[in-house]
């Protein structure tokens, strides 16, 4: 059911977190389309490599990688455009929402908060941009969450990068647009990821959430795949320094 844009076909894409939970079904979605696609993960992808070429014809690269070690980071982004070409869509899409009590926070657990799930992101974008703009512009798709919108209590420091998140997006698609570049946001509500169910998704969390939403069907990765295609492709030429919610409708914009 997910729709081909033909412009995918063979563009050169980058994923951080590509293997596991979201970033799995985002993988497998641009893999479906013809691009050549890089991921890296903390965790040997190599089986999950193999999946993806049994179920698409289509391997993608894959390279062992902490995000918050900035110049391994740097290093893996550069392997990937000799790899596959110049990156042209790059989707920040590692995250971790490991649940904290404010008053429980430490400095060191700010600061490794804030790498994984802001720090990345802005070095990924910077070291991206300068093959889009030889390539004469390019998509990238930055991550972000509802929990900020909604004001969510439990992870104060992810929320806080969520916030920076949507900022730092709309800054780089204001300074970048003259090159063709577009940066915007797609933040999705509560997706049950395997981590999601195995850790925090209790049944009454569960049913107190879909209270919220418009529609009552709760999302899997998969719901996030056709979003991210659509703002990767040029189907949304026209859009940047935007933030797309799918969350079935629990938060409203604009």
């Amino acid at each position: 059911m997910t729709p081909i844009f033909p412009d995918l076909d063979g563009q050169s894409v980058f994923i951080t977190g590509g293997g596991s939970g979201i970033g799995a079904a985002l993988t497998e979605g641009f893999l479906r389309q013809g691009a050549r696609v890089a991921l890296v993960q903390r965790s040997d992808a190599t089986p999950f490599g193999d999946a993806m070429e049994a179920a698409t014809g289509r391997r993608p690269h894959a390279m062992r990688c902490d995000i918050t070690d900035i110049p391994a980071l740097q290093a893996a982004i550069a392997e990937a455009s000799a790899v596959n070409g110049p990156i042209t869509i790059l989707v920040n899409n590692a995250a971790n929402d490991q649940r904290h009590a404010t008053l429980d926070v430490d400095e060191e657990f700010w600061d490794w908060s804030q790498a994984i799930n802001l720090k990345a992101y802005f070095f990924a974008c910077q070291a991206v941009i300068p093959g889009m703009r030889a390539a004469g512009g390019g998509a990238i798709i930055n991550v972000s969450s509802i929990s900020y919108m909604m004001g969510n209590a439990g992870y104060p420091a992810y929320t806080a990068a969520n916030g920076g998140i949507t900022a730092m997006t709309r800054s780089l698609a204001r300074e970048f647009g003259p090159d063709r570049i577009r940066v915007n946001a797609l933040l999705p509500g509560w997706v049950l990821t395997e981590k999601q169910l195995r850790l925090w998704a209790k049944p009454e969390d569960l049913a107190e959430h879909m209270k919220k939403m418009c529609l009552k069907d709760h999302l899997t990765p998969e719901d996030i795949v056709g979003g991210m295609l659509f703002l990767a492709s040029r189907a949304s030429k026209a859009m940047t320094g935007q933030a797309m919610v799918i969350d079935g409708g629990v938060v409203v914009t604009g």
